[in-house]
């Protein structure tokens, strides 16, 4: 009886053990793990933002669905332009003397690729609704639209992923601190997003350590 108490002694210490050791390790791996992903997804991200700025360039809007985005950058092209100052001398009938206007001129110059100007020979645009590190192929939600600001509608989009998505495989709990983060050092909120459907913001809701990662 002895030794049964003795086993059963050691058993329940080496289970304390583990468990201490996970309570310590596992918030440090979950971090690990959870900037990495989330650094792919930022990366992802950007590419949309830019994409998306290059096309209301374009099209004095927002694409909406990611079929139009990408059938854009394979096809579209900017204009190259350049401003310069010019003056002339213009006759005014008020005073009955010529005066001198300044006007600025916009010459086009020519026109470049956006394939080119924003991935170069990089395809990764062709899977830009793809979440990275997602375990069943999910995708990025993306719509636009426009808002009201002071008698003037302005484009505006989102793309956003939750973050049971990126993190799918990580302790419930842990998982569900991180969703409910709010911290200037931390991505905010439920979901990792840039833009905004409510107002004229092309901004995502990741700190700047991020935005250090993805240069890396």
């Amino acid at each position: 009886m002895k030794t049964v108490i003795q086993i059963v002694l050691w058993i329940g210490c080496i289970a304390l053990g583990y468990f201490i050791y996970n309570s310590i390790t596992g918030p440090i791996k979950f971090k690990e793990v959870k900037e990495e992903r989330f650094s792919q997804v930022i990366a992802k991200l950007k590419d949309i933002k830019n994409s998306q700025e290059a096309y209301k360039t374009v099209n004095g809007k927002y694409a909406n669905d990611f079929n139009s985005l990408i059938r854009f950058i394979d096809t579209g092209n900017y204009v190259i332009t350049q401003q310069r100052d010019s003056s002339f001398l213009e006759m005014n009938d008020a005073y009955g003397i010529e005066m001198l206007k300044e006007v600025k001129i916009i010459d086009t110059l020519g026109m470049v690729s956006v394939k080119d100007s924003l991935f170069k020979t990089d395809t990764r645009y062709k899977s830009l609704m793809d979440v990275p590190t997602a375990a069943n192929g999910e995708k990025f939600t993306m719509k636009a639209g426009f808002v009201e600001k002071s008698g003037y509608k302005a484009p505006v989009f989102e793309a956003k992923v939750g973050k049971e998505v990126v993190l799918f495989d990580q302790p419930k709990d842990l998982l569900a601190r991180e969703k409910a983060a709010l911290s200037v050092e931390e991505v905010n909120g439920p979901f990792i997003y840039v833009g905004s459907l409510d107002d004229v913001s092309t901004s995502g809701n990741w700190p700047p350590i991020y935005d250090k990662k993805v240069k890396k």
